[in-house]
C-alpha cells in the first residue's frame, strides 16, 4: 500500500479533502489537469476555480445552505474560511471575489509539505486505486477520457445534466438614472413615510449597501423583453449534450418559454420594491450582484443562459438601464456529469464496490459549491480513518495479503442525518430510482420530533439549533 492518498482534482472538493488530509499528517499526491488541459468552462490556472455563480448562498441559518456552511465551520474547513476571508458585500450572503478566493486557496495547498501537486490529466482510476487511496472529485466537468473510465469503474452509463452560468457586467456601464442599490424588502416604502422621506433612506442606504443593483420594469418593458427572449437563438448543443436540463439551474430563455408571467414570479419577481422614479411596487425587476471586492463587476442573478454571445447583448441590453451594458463575461451552458450515487456510494461517500475508491464533489450528485466541500471534507475523514487502519494492519504483519480492505472492517464517519451534513450523505447514498443532483435543503433532515410548527422561520431555527447542538469534534 501507498504511504499517501491520492485525490484526482483540485476544484473546492479536491482541495478540502487534501487540506483535512494533511492536517492528519498523511501524505497527499492531488492529481489536476489545469493549466495542461482545460474544460470548456475553465479558465484560471488556480486550484478551486469558481465557473458560475460567485455566492455561496445565504450565511443565515434559517437557510440550510447558511447552516452547512456553520457545520463546516465547526469542522475546521479550509475552504469556508477562506471564503470567509475574501467575501465581498452581498447582503445576507456570502459571496465571494473568485479570483482572490481560488489564489489563496492554490496558495495554502501548495505550501503545504505533505500536499503534492501533479499536474496532469488521469485517464485510469483503477491503476491508481491498486496500490492505495483514492479520492475522485474531478467535479461536474470532468474530462471525456476519464467520465468512460468512471463509466467503466461503476458498470453503468453516465448521468448528465446541464448547468448555466449568467452574464457579468461592468458597472460603470449601468444607468443609475434607472437602476438603484438595496437588497429585497428593504427599498419598499414604508406606509408612514413620505416620498422624501424614503428617497433619502434609499440614498443612506445606498452609501452602506452595494451588493445589489436593482433594474426595475413596467410591463410594456418586461412583456417586450420576454418576447425576445424567447425568440432569441441559443448555442446548438452536441448529440451527447441533448439530455435532460437539471431544474436547479434551468437557463432563463428556457423559463421564458413557460409562460408569459414565470420570470415576474421566478427570477425576475418585483416583491419588496418600490420603483424611487414612481414610488410604486415595478412590475418585474432584474436584480445584479457584486462579484468582486472592488464592487466593479456584477453578476445577472437567476440569468443562467445557453444564447448566443450576440444575442445575450442584444436582448438582455432591452433591460432598463443596461441599453450601453457592457458584458465582461456572457453566460455559458456546459455539460455536467454526475454518477448514480445512490446505487454506488455508502454514507461516506466509497464506492461499495470497490473499498478503496472515493468520490466526492458535484460528480457525486451534491449540487453547489458548499456542498461539494461538505462532500469533500466527509469523504477525506473516512478516508483517514481507513488509511490510519490499514497502516496499523500493515506495522503488524509481513503478508500483505492479510491485509483486509474491506468495508465492513474499518470505522466509519458518519453524521447524523438531523445535520445537513448528514441529510446530504443520507440523500445521495440511498437507493433512488429517479435520483438526482440535490443541493442543501431543510427538506431532507427529518423533521422535528413531536411538533408541527406552522411558521417557517421558526420550524428552521430550531431544525438549525438541533443540528449545532449536535457533538462536532
Amino acid at each position: 500500500m501507498n504511504d499517501y492518498i491520492s485525490i484526482i482534482g483540485g476544484g473546492l472538493a479536491g482541495t478540502e479533502a487534501a487540506y483535512q488530509i494533511a492536517k492528519n499528517g498523511i501524505k497527499v499526491k492531488l492529481y489536476e489537469m489545469k493549466p495542461i488541459k482545460f474544460s470548456p468552462a475553465h479558465s484560471n490556472k488556480n486550484l478551486a476555480e469558481i465557473v458560475c455563480s460567485n455566492s455561496f448562498k445565504s450565511n443565515l441559518l434559517t437557510n440550510a445552505c447558511g447552516l452547512l456552511k456553520e457545520e463546516l465551520r465547526k469542522l475546521d474547513s479550509l475552504l469556508i474560511k477562506i471564503a470567509d476571508e475574501t467575501k465581498v458585500p452581498a447582503g445576507q450572503a456570502l459571496a465571494v471575489d473568485r479570483e482572490e478566493f481560488s489564489k489563496k486557496v492554490t496558495e495554502e495547498i501548495s505550501k503545504n509539505p505533505l500536499i503534492e501537486i501533479i499536474y496532469k490529466e488521469v485517464e485510469d482510476i483503477e491503476e491508481i486505486s491498486k496500490e492505495g487511496i483514492v479520492i475522485v472529485a474531478t467535479g461536474p466537468l470532468t474530462s471525456e477520457k476519464l467520465a468512460e473510465n468512471i463509466g467503466k469503474i461503476t458498470g453503468q452509463d453516465e448521468l448528465y445534466f446541464y448547468d448555466a452560468a449568467a452574464p457579468i457586467i461592468a458597472k460603470d456601464s449601468i444607468d443609475f438614472n434607472i437602476a438603484f442599490f438595496g437588497d429585497r424588502y428593504s427599498e419598499e416604502k414604508k406606509k408612514e413615510e413620505t416620498v422624501e422621506e424614503w428617497l433619502k433612506r434609499l440614498e443612506n442606504q445606498e452609501k452602506q449597501e452595494q451588493s445589489y443593483i436593482n433594474l426595475p420594469m413596467n410591463k410594456e418593458e418586461y412583456e417586450k423583453f420576454v418576447e425576445e427572449l424567447v425568440e432569441a437563438e441559443v448555442v446548438t448543443l452536441h448529440d451527447f449534450e441533448k439530455r435532460e436540463i437539471f431544474e436547479g439551474c434551468m437557463p432563463i430563455e428556457i423559463m421564458a418559454k413557460r409562460g408569459l408571467d414565470t420570470l415576474r414570479f421566478g427570477p425576475l419577481k418585483p416583491v419588496g420594491f418600490d420603483d424611487p422614479r414612481t414610488a410604486k411596487r415595478p412590475y418585474a425587476i432584474v436584480q445584479l450582484r457584486q462579484d468582486n471586492a472592488n464592487g466593479t463587476i456584477y453578476n445577472m442573478v437567476g440569468f443562467q443562459t445557453n444564447l448566443k454571445f450576440g444575442e445575450q447583448k442584444r436582448v438582455f441590453s432591452l433591460i432598463p438601464g443596461l441599453e450601453n451594458a457592457e458584458f465582461v463575461k456572457y453566460g455559458v451552458m456546459h455539460r455536467n456529469t454526475y454518477i448514480n450515487s445512490s446505487k454506488l456510494l455508502d454514507e461516506t461517500y466509497c464506492l461499495k464496490k470497490n473499498p478503496n475508491i472515493y468520490f466526492a464533489g458535484q460528480i457525486t450528485g451534491v449540487e453547489g459549491y458548499v456542498e461539494s466541500i461538505s462532500s469533500g471534507l466527509v469523504a477525506s475523514l473516512n478516508a483517514i480513518e481507513k488509511f490510519k487502519r490499514l497502516n496499523d494492519n500493515r506495522k503488524n504483519t509481513d503478508n500483505l495479503d492479510e491485509i483486509s480492505i474491506k468495508n465492513a472492517d474499518f470505522p466509519k464517519i458518519i453524521f447524523d442525518e438531523e445535520t445537513v451534513i448528514g441529510a446530504l450523505t443520507k440523500y445521495i447514498s440511498s437507493e433512488n430510482e429517479k435520483f438526482q443532483p440535490m443541493n442543501a435543503n431543510f427538506g431532507i433532515l427529518p423533521p422535528l420530533e413531536g411538533k408541527k410548527i406552522k411558521d417557517k422561520k421558526q420550524r428552521y431555527e430550531l431544525l438549525a439549533k438541533r443540528s449545532l447542538e449536535k457533538r462536532w469534534t
